[in-house]
């Protein structure tokens, strides 16, 4: 395609754009278990399209120009610090999403274990269990690390730690956690992890970017949470998604470091050019300022108990949709999920949870495949409150029903 010779009518733009949305995942009706996270909330929605809208053309390169974004941002790394438990030494940025801060950190303990211990780049490793999420081996790639994936334990599919700590040499930089994993929901054992990590003088990064705004709240209405944030001596860095859990649009991620001065190690620096200083965080130039707005709003608008209100729903959903679940035969949820996140498999050849999902696909439903082994992966929103009796009466119709699989691989995007 190329640019057209003359400009088109609003209408006819605004018309091929419906046409090819048509096509898209129906997140609206409920469809979807991943990607976006609504409410069902006409008053959020309403407020995260207002507040995108106030701050539609700014640019959060410049904080000089729009200080007003500068505050926002700091606000929102106060409100996600003060959910877990980040020291008064401590501080962090915001970035356009888990990868980025995931990103984020693993340079900062990079270039600390240059500085502290002389670990020059290239020669330093990464360890983490297989069940991390992709975007650490992304950022050992960009940064010249080996990344040493370790496996799992297969009876929960937690973190192997006897395990990860053969991995750890003198050349680890960073060893992590998921609190908790995205593939199955389950939490790591982040206290004896970053215990070995504290040990051996190494970074220790907690990823919740899933749960940052899930297990705070699930603490506050009496769940069992394992400690996992920085009450934990051994933690140095934590990653927290606010466009998930945290209900705003995308993108938006909190990088927190348990030490203000390592934010020094992000950021970018230079100013031999005629433009003169130039200095940035985190990758990104320019910055779209609307998804900072949105984010400040509904952590404003929602605040603690609205966050409360709508977790305790959330897991009221969540455990009538697990129930249906394991009383389909044959199917089971695996490992012990702690929040919002279901993973399940089949216990039985004669059910192949692949062509379940083909089934599922076809009457609309938005399931990820899961591997090693085969299940199928859900992240249950407010939302799904309307639509889980149907969700669950399919899923009964596709277990009876399938045939063979088609063959569908299982991908995260």
């Amino acid at each position: 395609m190329t640019l057209p010779e003359q400009g088109r009518s609003r209408d006819d733009v605004f018309g091929q754009m419906r046409e090819r949305k048509a096509a898209d995942a129906k997140w609206d009706q409920g469809k979807t278990f991943s990607l976006i996270y609504p409410t069902g909330r006409d008053d959020v929605d309403e407020l995260l399209m207002d507040a995108n809208a106030l701050y539609l053309y700014e640019n959060a390169l410049n904080p000089i120009r729009f200080p007003s974004l500068q505050q926002m941002e700091s606000e929102i790394v106060a409100a996600a610090g003060g959910l877990l438990n980040l020291p008064p030494t401590g501080g962090g940025t915001l970035s356009s999403g888990g990868s980025e801060s995931i990103l984020m950190s693993v340079l900062v303990n990079r270039d600390r274990a240059k500085a502290e211990r002389g670990i020059e780049p290239g020669k330093g490793n990464i360890v983490y269990p297989t069940s991390a999420h992709a975007a650490f081996a992304k950022a050992a790639h960009y940064l010249e690390l080996e990344a040493r994936p370790v496996p799992i334990r297969t009876d929960d599919f937690t973190a192997d730690v006897d395990a990860m700590a053969d991995a750890i040499d003198d050349n680890t930089v960073l060893v992590m956690g998921s609190a908790y994993g995205y593939p199955h929901g389950v939490m790591d054992p982040i206290e004896d992890l970053s215990n070995l990590a504290l040990e051996r003088n190494i970074g220790f990064h907690t990823d919740t970017c899933v749960g940052g705004f899930v297990l705070p709240f699930l603490e506050q209405l009496g769940y069992d949470v394992p400690p996992y944030d920085f009450r934990l001596p051994g933690v140095t860095n934590m990653s927290s998604d606010v466009h998930k859990y945290g209900y705003t649009t995308k993108g938006v991620s909190v990088i927190l470091h348990r030490q203000t001065e390592w934010i020094g190690n992000q950021y970018f620096l230079y100013s031999d050019w005629p433009s003169g200083i130039y200095g940035t965080p985190t990758v990104a130039g320019a910055r779209p300022a609307a998804p900072i707005a949105a984010a400040w709003a509904i952590t404003q608008y929602l605040g603690n108990e609205g966050y409360l209100e709508l977790m305790r729903s959330l897991m009221a959903t969540t455990d009538k949709i697990r129930a249906g679940i394991e009383a389909i035969e044959g199917l089971e949820i695996m490992g012990n999920p702690i929040g919002p996140l279901l993973t399940f498999t089949s216990t039985t050849d004669a059910i192949d949870t692949y062509a379940v999902c083909d089934l599922m696909d076809d009457k609309g439903w938005n399931l990820d495949r899961n591997t090693d082994p085969n299940g199928l992966h859900m992240m249950i929103s407010p939302l799904h409150e309307r639509v889980a009796d149907e969700f669950l009466a399919d899923l009964r119709w596709a277990v009876d029903n399938h045939g063979e699989s088609r063959g569908v691989e299982a991908r995260y995007n």
